[in-house]
C-alpha cells in the first residue's frame, strides 16, 4: 500500500469516527428523531452494510475469519445506546472528548492490571489526562450536564471492553459484522420499548442522520480502518486516534453553532496531551475502534 493511499484510507477513518459523533448530535439536537430509535437505526444500518462488506471478502479470508459473539454484542450495543442517551445534552466535542478519555483510560488502565509497568513521563501523561477530566466535570457555569456525562463515560467504558474482548477474536471487519447483527436485535427492542412508553418519535431527517451514522461513520468508516491499520505501526495507529475528539469539537462549531469554551479547551489539552504521553512510549495499545486487535498484525 502506497503512502499516500495510507494517509488517505487514515484520514477517512479518523472523519468517520468524529462524524459518529456529529451526525448523532445533530440528530438529536435538530430533528425529531428520539436517542433509542436513533440507536436502532444506526445499528440496524450498520450491520447491513457490514455484512454486506464481510460477504465480499469472506472468500479471501478464510472459514475460521471470526464470526462475533453475544457477550461482545452486549458491549457493542450498551456502547451505542448510551452514546445516544448522553448526546441528547451533550456537546459534539465535550461527548467526542468524554467517550475518547474513558475508552483509553479503560485500555491504560487494562494493561497496567495485565502488569504492564508505566514510566515516569506515562505516570505524569496519565495524572495530566486525569486531572483535565476531572477540570472538565467540576461544577460551574460552562460545566457539562452530569446525566450526559456519566453516559457518555459509560459508553467509552462499554467500547473499551468491546474492544479488549475483540482481541485475537479473527478478521476484524467479519467480528464486527457479527456483533453488530446480534446487537441489532437489541437498540431494536429498546426502540420499542420506547415506543410502548409513549416515548419514541421519528422523522425523516432524523431516520436519514441515522442511516449515515450507521452506514457511513459506522459501517464504512470501520471498514475503511481495518484496511489502513497493517499498515500502520502500533504507537501511530493510537496516537492518531487523539484527532477525533478535536475533529469531533470543529464539527460541532461549522454545523452546530456550539461554542468553543475556555474549559474545553484546557481540558482538551489536558486530556488529549496526557493520553499522548502514555500511548507514545508504548509498543502497542488496542485501537479505539470497537474490535482490539492490536495494530501491529
Amino acid at each position: 500500500m502506497t503512502p499516500s493511499r495510507i494517509l488517505f484510507l487514515t484520514a477517512g477513518a479518523m472523519a468517520a469516527f468524529a462524524g459518529n459523533s456529529l451526525l448523532c448530535r445533530m440528530a438529536l439536537k435538530e430533528t425529531g428523531i428520539d436517542a433509542a430509535s436513533f440507536t436502532a437505526i444506526r445499528l440496524v444500518s450498520g450491520a447491513l452494510v457490514l455484512w454486506a462488506v464481510a460477504r465480499s471478502t469472506r472468500s479471501t479470508r478464510g472459514a475460521q475469519a471470526g464470526k462475533g459473539n453475544w457477550l461482545s454484542a452486549l458491549a457493542l450495543f450498551s456502547y451505542a445506546a448510551c452514546f445516544s442517551f448522553a448526546y441528547v445534552s451533550l456537546p459534539t466535542g465535550t461527548g467526542a472528548l468524554l467517550l475518547f478519555g474513558a475508552v483509553q483510560a479503560l485500555m491504560i488502565g487494562y494493561g497496567i492490571w495485565s502488569g504492564e509497568r508505566l514510566r515516569p513521563l506515562q505516570i505524569t501523561g496519565l495524572a495530566l489526562a486525569f486531572g483535565g477530566l476531572a477540570g472538565l466535570l467540576l461544577p460551574g457555569v460552562s460545566a457539562p450536564p452530569l446525566a450526559g456525562s456519566v453516559l457518555m463515560l459509560l459508553a467509552g467504558m462499554s467500547w473499551g471492553i468491546y474492544s479488549l474482548r475483540g482481541k485475537g477474536a479473527g478478521d476484524p471487519t467479519r467480528v464486527t459484522a457479527g456483533n453488530f447483527l446480534r446487537a441489532a436485535p437489541l437498540a431494536v427492542g429498546l426502540g420499542l420499548v420506547m415506543l410502548l412508553s409513549r416515548g419514541a418519535s421519528l422523522d425523516a431527517a432524523g431516520f436519514w442522520l441515522a442511516v449515515a451514522s450507521g452506514a457511513l461513520t459506522s459501517g464504512i468508516g470501520y471498514a475503511v480502518w481495518y484496511s489502513a491499520l497493517p499498515a500502520l505501526k502500533a504507537t501511530s495507529a493510537a496516537s492518531v486516534q487523539l484527532s477525533v475528539p478535536v475533529l469531533a469539537a470543529i464539527g460541532g462549531i461549522a454545523f452546530l453553532g456550539e461554542p468553543l469554551t475556555m474549559r474545553l479547551a484546557l481540558a482538551s489539552s489536558a486530556i488529549l496531551g496526557g493520553i499522548a504521553l502514555v500511548v507514545l512510549q508504548q509498543r502497542a495499545l488496542p485501537e479505539l475502534v470497537p474490535d482490539g486487535q492490536k495494530a501491529a498484525h
